[in-house]
């Protein structure tokens, strides 16, 4: 177990100092959105490359966050409002004496504006990803919402629009209507449209006009051709997170408004609390009060910026500290790869490495063709110094000086800036790092490594990442393949699909197959590299069968590497690499695939892998993403694994879901999501992500998820009903899938502190059950949910406590002490399991229980909810409230029950019918029968 040494917390210490005393400005770079003084400032709106260039896109973005501060500032009770905002112009629009950008990239931005590729739709909407109270990613909004003044009749104005998907994005509030349960039963057994608050009014609307609720409601749907359609004109000021667009909605819902009741995002995600409770519990309302006078604050203010030259400086470490477990050629081995593959065509590179003193190695060439990559790859360092001293300041600034001779600042340029030295005057350069406007790429290698060193990353807004001393590594090459240039351009990127490592024992073989999707397969090039002996004896096959040898790739026997570039389009379908290990020892044998997209009328798949933050402390679990998108799709069912590497020890491997339970907040939205809490040692750990799909499974979701602003089918007006344009449809096209596809991608790396020296005690609960539903069937209740873990998702938990309610405020406010119900005879499955539990209330609810002031026990409602519990009697949080009607009203009867009660008459008079037919029947037979008799009777006596 390694530990970090006594002088870290006290260095940590110090640096923190100076970064106070140097600017106070330094504390909020690279945090984005900062509030001083009651106004937002540095947020960032960025224009796609691939959104037309149009003159009215950026006046009407300065419109709607115009109008969307002052709308804010009411909202918020005089609170916050937008002070400054950049917008970033993409630099395939025209340059127009644009400022140019310093550290601001399409990647960073709070709001994008980009369309959807093979689709039509408009809905502006926020990823949320995380669960109540946390912030989002990004806002989107496509062009033609910002352009197209049509649609404002069924959004609302844009600046309340903004001011929705603010909510959501800054405060982790969620949305107060619900598609998909349109109505509901409330506590007084009446139906109930799903609204907050509950104060806005409307009316059912059928096909010709307005009808009664019971013919237009079919068990939890509307019936076709009917729809609830609001009241344009209210007296209910709330909900902005419900129905924006109405004029006389100016506030959230608080606590007197709140509708508890509705069955929305807002009540299960956030415990049924209000959204304005969320709100100002916020770190922005803890430090900001609100504004006196009846003055306005001032408009906001707008910078536009468009990136120039693309500027990119290796900066490398040659200490003698590199010479240890083959850094250096590792390293060598990384940057050839990306200089040679990964950096994007027109690009200014230089190379520039220090030990004590900084030296620069490569001015700028700009890449226009294969000889200006094997140039620079000539310029990159060979050998390691004797001085095991570092100075990172040096280095850089030798850099800076690469940068600046292109247009004299070092505005809108990437440093990759790559040490393994331990350098405790890393905080000297920290002022002209800030004033450079570069983002700095930080690599760390091995554990000696500054701990302080991820600083000039954050305060840059650039990535970190951490290469552990492990030959069978990859992670150097997957670090320098995820930076990219940050524009937001998926056609001009590189997509990773492959990367792995082995120790091949002699005579033995790596071999494994890679997809290539029919999205991708340009500049497709395959990289071996090794870190022992000669190069292996290579045999890739293509999907037709045809074969590559050792002899058809470019070798470089120096830095031990063998490159393939496909030309023309790689053939889509499965690739099959061999690596043999021809010698007679153990040899590290790495295989990197990377590929460009095959067409631009196409987006190709991507992963995105993240972490929640950049440290935390034992026995605070650390929370993994991987965002798996086509264009901004989500992909389904996908098989999603992290991989961890601690600086000591073996890798941990994770398999992440998108299943709506434990770490992930949100089902089916493409963010694969789990709790990582195995931490070994103290230190940095490594975060690699591997996608794997299969071509039989359906991929891409048909809607896009997220936080949606409500589009308004119509309004009543003056007694008349005003129908809107129907809203454009976001479903996809279909698409042909033969191969599925696999993806790659390094999810940089975080810090981990406080760890035991010895056996971890148990400090983790079961995680909190998000997903309760409760349903009636008959004269029972089943609940279903996704099964907790033995600790948080993961494993499988001791036990399960159900308790219930006849009121909502009971099993809010005091679950401990709500009815509990019978689950002995239910044994929790694995994690990720889906669950089922059924009972009867009526064995649970004949017997008193005290009703708050308003309730009354004429109530046919009930209230579940669930926590789990762990081996070792550790609970999890109580889960979200589900609610169960056991009463149909008599005039709501669902059409389905209606139906059947219907056909239950029908039945029933069909069968008296029947009963008195044949009763007719059979006594018409007995008279015609005694009329024969008589007739013959008569005819004997006659005779």
């Amino acid at each position: 177990m390694i530990h970090r040494n006594t002088a870290g917390p006290v260095r940590s210490l110090k640096f923190v100092i100076l970064l106070v005393a140097l600017s106070p400005e330094l504390l909020s770079l690279g945090a984005g959105v900062q509030l001083r003084d009651n106004g937002y400032d540095g947020l960032l709106v960025a224009i796609n490359p691939q959104v037309s260039e149009d003159q009215n896109l950026i006046p009407n973005i300065k419109e709607m966050v115009t109008e969307a501060s002052f709308y804010l500032f009411n909202a918020t009770k005089r609170r916050v409002f937008f002070r400054s905002i950049k917008i970033l112009i993409p630099a395939t629009w025209k340059a127009n004496n644009y400022s140019k950008v310093k550290q601001e990239s399409y990647e960073k931005a709070n709001v994008i504006v980009a369309n959807w590729y093979g689709a039509h739709g408009d809905d502006p909407y926020t990823l949320q990803y995380r669960g109540c109270g946390k912030e989002g990613k990004y806002i989107h909004f496509t062009s033609d919402f910002l352009l197209n003044d049509d649609l404002t009749a069924g959004y609302g104005s844009r600046g309340r629009v903004f001011v929705h998907e603010w909510a959501h994005l800054r405060w982790g509030v969620f949305d107060e209507y619900n598609n998909e349960k349109p109505f509901y039963i409330n506590g007084q057994n009446q139906i109930k449209v799903t609204r907050c608050s509950s104060d806005i009014t409307g009316i059912f609307v059928c096909e010709k006009g307005p009808c009664p609720q019971e013919n237009c409601i079919i068990s939890k749907l509307f019936k076709e051709g009917c729809m609830f359609l609001y009241n344009s004109t209210q007296n209910a000021t709330a909900s902005i997170m419900f129905m924006q667009s109405l004029s006389s909605v100016v506030e959230f819902c608080n606590a007197s408004t709140h509708n508890q009741e509705a069955p929305n995002l807002q009540n299960q995600m956030c415990s049924l609390r209000s959204a304005w409770d969320v709100i100002t519990d916020s770190a922005d309302f803890h430090h900001s009060f609100p504004m006196n006078g009846p003055e306005l604050p001032p408009p906001p203010t707008f910078s536009l910026v468009q990136a120039g030259n693309k500027v990119v400086c290796l900066v490398l470490d040659v200490s003698s500290k590199m010479a240890e477990a083959d850094r250096l050629l590792r390293l060598q081995q990384a940057a050839e790869f990306y200089l040679m593959q990964i950096v994007e065509i027109h690009t200014f590179v230089g190379i520039a490495s220090f030990n004590s003193k900084g030296e620069i190695r490569a001015q700028l060439h700009q890449i226009n063709n294969d000889d200006d990559r094997k140039l620079l790859v000539s310029y990159l360092p060979a050998t390691v110094s004797a001085e095991a001293e570092t100075s990172i300041c040096s280095g850089l600034k030798k850099g800076f000086e690469v940068v600046e001779k292109l247009d004299g600042k070092a505005h809108g340029s990437v440093m990759i800036l790559v040490t393994s030295g331990d350098d405790e005057h890393v905080g000297n350069c920290l002022l002209s790092v800030h004033s450079s406007g570069s983002t700095i790429h930080t690599i760390a290698l091995g554990s000696s490594a500054v701990e302080n060193l991820e600083e000039l990353s954050h305060l840059t807004g650039g990535l970190k990442f951490f290469v552990p001393d492990k030959s069978n590594s990859n992670s150097m090459i997957d670090a320098f393949s995820r930076i990219s240039s940050g524009t937001g351009d998926i056609f001009q990127q590189h997509i990773q699909l492959e990367s792995t490592g082995e120790n091949v024992q002699p005579h033995h073989q790596l071999k494994n197959t890679v997809t290539v999707d029919n999205s991708v397969g340009n500049d497709t090039a395959f990289l071996v590299t090794w870190q022992s002996s000669g190069p292996p004896e290579i045999v890739l096959s293509d999907p037709n069968g045809r074969k590559y040898y050792t002899d058809d790739f470019i070798t470089n026997l120096t830095l031990q590497t063998a490159r393939l570039r496909i030309p023309g389009t790689a053939k889509p379908g499965l690739w099959t690499y061999t690596l043999n290990n021809t010698h007679h020892s153990l040899q590290a044998l790495k295989v990197t695939v990377t590929s460009h997209a095959s067409s631009s009328a196409m987006p190709p798949a991507t992963v995105e892998a993240f972490v929640e933050r950049d440290s935390t402390h034992f026995p605070h679990p650390m929370m993994i993403y991987a965002n798996v998108r086509k264009g901004f799709y989500p992909i389904l069912n996908a098989t999603v694994t992290a991989t961890i590497e601690p600086e000591t020890g073996d890798p941990v491997t994770l398999q992440l879901f998108d299943d709506g339970a434990g770490a992930d907040v949100i089902q089916n939205d493409g963010i694969y999501s789990r709790y990582f809490f195995s931490f070994t040692v103290n230190g940095r750990y490594s975060l690699k992500v591997r996608v794997r799909h299969s071509a039989s499974v359906s991929d891409l979701a048909h809607s896009i998820p997220g936080s949606h602003a409500m589009y308004v089918p119509g309004y009543i007006a003056n007694g008349n009903i005003q129908m809107n344009a129907p809203r454009k449809s976001v479903g996809r096209s279909q698409e042909e899938q033969k191969w599925g596809f696999s993806r790659m991608s390094s999810g940089g790396s975080f810090t981990v502190l406080g760890v035991p020296a010895g056996p971890h005690p148990d400090v983790f609960p079961p995680c909190k059950i998000i997903d309760l539903e409760a349903a009636k069937v008959e004269e029972e209740v089943t609940l279903s949910w996704t099964a907790p873990g033995e600790d948080l998702d993961q494993g499988q938990a001791n036990s399960y406590e159900i308790r219930m309610s006849k009121s909502l405020k009971n099993i809010q406010d005091d679950f401990n002490n709500a009815i509990l119900v019978n689950t002995s005879k239910l044994t929790p499955r694995q994690a990720g399991t889906k669950e089922t539990f059924t009972f009867s209330p009526r064995l649970f609810t004949n017997g008193p229980e005290h009703q708050p002031k308003g309730e009354t026990q004429e109530s046919n409602r009930i209230y579940v909810a669930i926590r789990a519990i762990d081996r070792n009697s550790l609970k999890s949080a109580v889960s979200n409230i589900a609610q169960a009607s056991l009463f149909i009203p008599p005039n709501s009867t669902p059409a389905l029950a209606r139906d059947r009660l219907i056909l239950k008459g029908v039945l029933t008079a069909m069968g008296l019918i029947g009963i008195i037919c044949l009763t007719i029947v059979v006594t018409h037979c007995i008279l015609n029968r005694k009329k024969t008799a008589d007739k013959k009777e008569n005819g004997t006596k006659l005779l």
